[in-house]
């Protein structure tokens, strides 16, 4: 009877020696925040509202005072060189041109007069008819009258110049853009009558968020088209950024030679001025989706069957507070963990806790 017991705890012990042993429980399932990697190929600027405007555009106005008696011109007309924009009233010129006149006359009687004198007395000194200081006052009167002579000569040549400033003419073809000055109105000199813009060369004019400029390529071609027909394009270069920043808008003037521009572009038409140029395939992402082991990066990836994660490796070229830009390691389509990266290990079971966007 001892023996068959024994047998039996002898067969219980082979029997429990040869059966498998438990397995470890899975680990936990933990739900992850992923986002799907999207690349950008393209670098684009804008877009930002502008107007076309001249390169070259001058203020004029007369070299002298006077009250407006005729304005020939108004905003929007083509004038040609030469061509009269506006008059004074000239009567107060002509009055200075007569006296003028008048005053070359006498000062030309005078010279006529002393110089005449002046050999006679030359011609009585030869004869000891006159003393030397009689000569002497008679060449210091011809030398006195010569020079009224050429003053009166000046005046009146200012006088005639002053006469021909009562007409403002166009000094150079082009368009008025603005009109400053109305028929009757009294100007001083220098006063601005209208400016008139040079149409040749015209310019892409945009006003840029000041933290934008820093980001705005310098030696890009931007494109440029009009507001009215988006269809119409041009290209543009910048030319010229404004030091400083408008202190109301906090924006900088950005002026852009347009290239080649069709005459579509008309001063003052209202523009869209963006840039978009092809870049390398990135990824841009939220900053929570880099681990940094050791100086190296790396992100977690959801598996292709969307129940486990796996770690990369990863090249990042550009990082802030709030984005990370990726060039390296990701494909496009690849679901990236976004939150509790430093939790996780290779293989570990995740649900997905969200719709990747």
């Amino acid at each position: 009877m001892i023996r068959v017991m024994l047998c039996g705890l002898g067969l219980a012990t082979v029997l429990a020696a040869c059966q498998p042993a438990e397995e470890a429980p899975p680990g936990p399932v933990r739900p992850v925040l992923t986002t799907v990697a999207k690349p950008i190929t393209a670098q684009v600027f804008g877009p930002f509202a502008g107007f076309v405007a001249p390169r070259y555009q001058s203020e004029i106005g007369f070299q002298i005072a006077g009250r407006v008696i005729a304005r020939d011109v108004t905003m929007g007309d083509v004038v040609k060189k030469g061509q009269r924009i506006a008059a004074l009233d000239p009567v107060v010129t002509r009055f200075a041109m007569t006296r003028a006149e008048a005053d070359l006359a006498d000062a030309e009687g005078q010279a006529e007069n002393a110089t005449a004198t002046e050999a006679r007395r030359r011609r009585l000194m030869i004869g000891g008819n006159v003393a030397q200081a009689q000569l002497d006052s008679a060449v210091a009167s011809r030398d006195t009258a010569q020079a009224r002579l050429a003053q009166a000569q000046a005046s009146l040549q200012k006088a005639r110049d002053q006469m021909g400033y009562t007409e403002l003419r166009a000094d150079f073809d082009g368009v008025v853009t603005v009109r400053s000055a109305e028929v009757g109105q009294v100007l001083s000199a220098g006063q601005a009558v209208a400016t008139i813009a040079r149409p040749e060369e015209r310019e892409a004019v945009v006003d840029i968020p000041e933290d934008l400029v820093g980001a705005m390529p310098k030696d890009a071609l931007f494109t440029v088209a009009l507001q009215s027909a988006p269809d119409v394009t041009a290209t543009a270069k910048v030319r010229e950024t404004a030091p400083f920043a408008d202190p109301t808008t906090r924006t900088r003037r950005i002026r852009m030679t347009l290239v080649d521009p069709s005459p579509a572009f008309r001063l003052g038409s209202t523009l869209t001025v963006s840039l978009s140029r092809p870049l390398s395939p990135r990824f841009v992402l939220p900053a929570t989706v880099v681990l940094t082991v050791d100086g190296h990066d790396f992100v977690w990836l959801v598996a292709p069957d969307g129940k486990s994660v796996v770690k990369r490796a990863v090249t990042v070229t550009q990082r802030n507070a709030d984005r990370v830009t990726i060039a390296e390691g990701l494909a496009p389509g690849d679901r990236v963990v976004m939150a509790g990266i430093h939790t996780l290990s290779e293989g570990q079971a995740v649900r997905l806790f969200d719709k990747a966007s």
